[in-house]
């Protein structure tokens, strides 16, 4: 199963950015799709995920700010990202748990990173 991502890039704060990842492959179902970020010298955090029946949850810090969601028929998570802040910066990885065609046994894979750099 493969992940591409897409949509970083440089804002000023306050402003906005809407990240993709797109799954392809070998894939029977999507259960969860999840948006991680690591800024530098940090750990790798959650930002948000959501499962395949729509449930969503968030860090704390992105909270009323962030939106995520899927488009089930695709296969693709978007993470709509508003007021952001300097702090925000990192690079920001989407990581799917779902279920293999053919064998049905649970992947778990990571998209490449996308940088997103909020300027003060």
């Amino acid at each position: 199963v493969q992940l591409q991502a897409s949509g970083g890039g440089l804002v000023q704060a306050g402003g906005s950015l809407r990240l993709s990842c797109a799954a392809s492959g070998s894939i029977f179902s999507i259960l969860t799709m999840g948006w991680y970020r690591q800024a530098p010298g940090k750990q790798r955090e959650l930002v948000a995920d959501i499962a395949s029946g729509g449930r969503t949850n968030y860090a704390d810090s992105v909270k009323g700010r962030f939106t995520i969601s899927r488009d089930n028929a695709k296969n693709t998570a978007y993470l709509q990202m508003n007021s952001l802040k300097p702090e925000d910066t990192a690079a920001y990885y989407c990581n799917v748990e779902g279920i293999r065609s053919g064998s049905y046994y649970r992947f778990n894979s990571w998209g490449q990173g996308t940088l997103v750099t909020v300027s003060s």
